[in-house]
């Protein structure tokens, strides 16, 4: 019984194997299915996109249209492939980078102390060039051109400039690369010294300078002979910016030429050590009024007031003892009224300054009026020649007219009026000469002649001497 129980059970599980054999073949053959399905799909697709790809090739290959552009990147193609090792080096290799440097000095080592040297520039343009960083830090460095001289001796010489300092990983070009330098041998010669006062206009002007004291007369200079020759004179410049008192300096010293340009020259020493003494002279000086033009409308002036009637001036003292007096101008043609004007003092030539600047004027005016006075002796100035001489109608006076104010005019006689005769010109025989008269200086009144003319003859000796305005004519004889 439990035999066939066994075989029974066998049975059963021998069927359940055989199903699920059965199953999973189906299963296998519907999974191949579909994925032959999806292979014939996907080379449906392929080839579509293939056909796809030729056909757009086809149209950019063979349209006329894009045939520039085709061969251009054909062309780019086979640069690329046949010039594949240059163009990657290109890539692989930094920039070259360069950078000009104009005005480099240039220093020259030779005996300063043996030779003058000519001939060389003072500065030169350099290029650095490189990679980028090089000649940044070629730069930073500021390196140095140099015009190696020694060992040589005096003539004339070739020399290439050096570039020195710049650093490794550069290359620098020189422009000149190669200058013509001459060496002469220096000599001596002694020079007087001169001065010159620099930034005058930095002292005030109430100021003076003296005669400056040095401490040598003389200077010694060093140079070729060809430069010595060249130098005119060798000057101290004593700077005057702000002295107010006496002081003492070091004076820097300058060879010049003849035309007042610096020579280059070894000075020894190349400063001297000065007093300079600062004075202030000043002079006191009348203030006068000159007048220009006519009063109009028949007016005269009658009065002028000044608010100062004497100014102080400050100069050189030989110049303050040339001069008297210091001037206001005034235009009368615009004055109709009593007025107050302000005027500026005319400062003469060599004064530096004053204690004022500007006067104030009170005019005054009343009616003009005029008056004649006679009999007013005609003189006579430089009679160089002591001539003697004669009128022939024996006239020596003459009559001059007075125009003014009627107060004015009254205070005028003949013995103020001062009528001349030029004889700087003369010359012996019967002569004609301009009657001239000294304007007053004050201005208020104005004289003018009846006769403008006046004869004179002239004898050719010589009287004895006459003083230069004597008398009412030269000589009567």
């Amino acid at each position: 019984m439990s035999e066939k129980k066994n075989q029974l059970e066998k049975d059963v599980i021998t069927e359940k194997t055989q199903e699920n054999k059965t199953e999973l073949a189906k299963r296998i053959a519907n999974q191949s299915k579909r994925m032959a399905s999806g292979y014939h799909a996907f080379g449906d697709r392929l080839l579509r996109a293939i056909r796809w790809f030729s056909s757009g090739i086809d149209k950019v290959l063979f349209n006329r249209k894009h045939a520039r552009f085709t061969a251009l990147i054909l062309a780019i193609l086979l640069y690329s492939v046949v010039n594949y090792n240059t163009v990657s080096s290109l890539i692989a290799k930094p920039l070259e980078y360069s950078r000009t440097l104009e005005d480099v000095p240039v220093v020259a080592r030779y005996n300063s102390d043996t030779f003058e040297m000519t001939g060389l520039d003072e500065t030169v343009d350099v290029i650095v060039y490189g990679d980028a960083t090089s000649v940044t830090n070629s730069i930073i460095n500021e390196g140095t051109i140099v015009a190696d001289l020694e060992g040589l001796d005096e003539g004339s010489h070739e020399v290439k400039l050096k570039a020195e300092g710049y650093g490794g990983g550069v290359n620098v070009v020189i422009e000149p690369s190669n200058v013509l330098i001459t060496l002469k041998k220096k000599t001596t010669a002694q020079f007087e010294i001169s001065y010159d006062l620099i930034h005058l206009d930095q002292m005030e002007s109430i100021y003076s300078v003296g005669n400056p004291e040095f401490e040598s007369t003389t200077i010694n200079v060093r140079a070729s002979k060809d430069t010595l020759d060249t130098i005119a004179f060798v000057k101290a410049l004593i700077d005057v910016s702000n002295k107010v008192a006496d002081f003492d300096q070091e004076a820097k010293l300058v060879a010049y030429d003849n035309n007042g340009n610096p020579v280059n020259a070894e000075i020894v020493p190349n400063t001297i050590n000065v007093h300079v003494p600062i004075t202030s002279p000043n002079k006191t000086v009348p203030v006068e009024v000159q007048l220009n033009g006519e009063v109009p409308d028949g007016m005269a002036i009658s009065t002028i007031t000044l608010d100062q009637q004497a100014v102080t001036i400050y100069g050189a003292e030989t110049t303050l003892q040339e001069i008297d007096r210091v001037v206001v101008t005034l235009n009368v043609s615009t004055i109709t009224k009593d007025s107050t004007i302000l005027r500026p003092v005319v400062l003469p030539t060599g004064v530096s300054t004053a204690n004022i600047n500007q006067i104030s004027l009170s005019v005054t005016l009343g009616e003009m009026k005029t008056k004649n006075i006679r009999n007013v002796p005609i003189n006579y100035i430089n009679n160089v020649n002591n001539f003697k001489a004669s009128q022939p109608n024996n006239i020596t006076t003459t009559t001059v007219v007075v125009s003014g104010t009627q107060e004015n005019i009254d205070l005028i006689k003949a013995e103020d009026i001062n009528v001349y005769i030029d004889l700087i010109n003369a010359t012996p025989g019967l002569q004609e000469f301009q009657l001239l008269v000294d304007q007053p200086s004050s201005g208020l009144v104005k004289y003018s002649l009846q006769e403008s003319t006046y004869e004179l003859n002239i004898h050719g000796e010589t009287g004895e001497t006459e003083e230069d305005n004597g008398g009412n004519e030269a000589d009567n004889g």
